[in-house]
């Protein structure tokens, strides 16, 4: 579904992507792990588009996604979950979600994607009509996670969803992803730096340090890697 080849990108003249090449295929799990400034985010925005590559080529089904306008990937089935949540927090939960689904496909499945987003997290239905910066920190991340689905997307990315949250929280929310996947076989592209649980969660991962892939495999095999028990699991 979706393939890296080569990618190098960043903000200036020293990329923060070096030569990045990976794989995700249709209704898989994958997650990218790594430490803090290995370039996690800035490989989810070239994705998107908000970064433009340097060198290398992304593919999205097969269509080279460099000619592909950033307000256009939405519509081809790509949905960005950002870092730190970022809801409209003026708006109510249920304006969030219609703002997700500004796809043509978001809107011929929004009643169908409204009752899957409700039902998964019957809290937002509860609170639809409140203003979403009035939630507390789990509410808005499950706010983000179902505006990204009333998209209709292929693939949804998201970006550090545990990020900021308590231990219990961040626990139901991987729950939830998990519960997603199982419902509607969705494409998930997972980076977090919670390794333990994003490997658990995931078919395969990859391990990204100071912008290139060092490591890949399955979620048995990286678990299994003595590098990745000592560096990212505490073993």
């Amino acid at each position: 579904m979706l393939a890296l080849d080569g990618v190098c990108a960043g903000y200036s003249v020293v990329p923060v992507l070096k030569d990045v090449s990976l794989e995700v295929k249709a209704g898989q799990f994958v997650a990218i792990v790594g430490p803090n400034g290995a370039g996690k985010t800035t490989l989810f925005k070239t994705i998107s588009g908000i970064v433009r590559p340097s060198a290398g080529k992304i593919t999205f089904e097969g269509r080279d996604l460099t000619s592909v306008l950033p307000s256009e990937r939405p519509h081809l089935g790509i949905a960005h979950v950002p870092e730190g949540r970022q809801v409209f927090p003026s708006l109510s939960v249920m304006e969030n979600l219609e703002m997700g689904a500004f796809t043509e496909a978001g809107q011929r499945a929004f009643k169908r994607n409204l009752d899957l987003i409700f039902a998964l997290m019957p809290v937002l239905a509860d609170r639809r009509g409140q203003f979403a910066g009035t939630l507390s920190g789990g509410e808005q991340q499950m706010v983000a996670i179902g505006r990204g689905i009333a998209s209709a997307p292929k693939l949804l990315m998201l970006d550090e969803p545990s990020m900021g949250l308590a231990p219990a929280i961040a626990d139901f929310i991987f729950e939830k992803l998990i519960e997603i996947r199982q419902q509607t076989n969705l494409t998930i592209l997972l980076v977090e730096q919670r390794v333990a649980e994003a490997l658990e969660s995931a078919d395969h991962g990859y391990v990204l340090e100071a912008g290139r892939v060092v490591l890949d495999g399955s979620n048995a095999t990286l678990r299994a890697d003595d590098r990745v028990r000592q560096a990212y699991l505490g073993m």
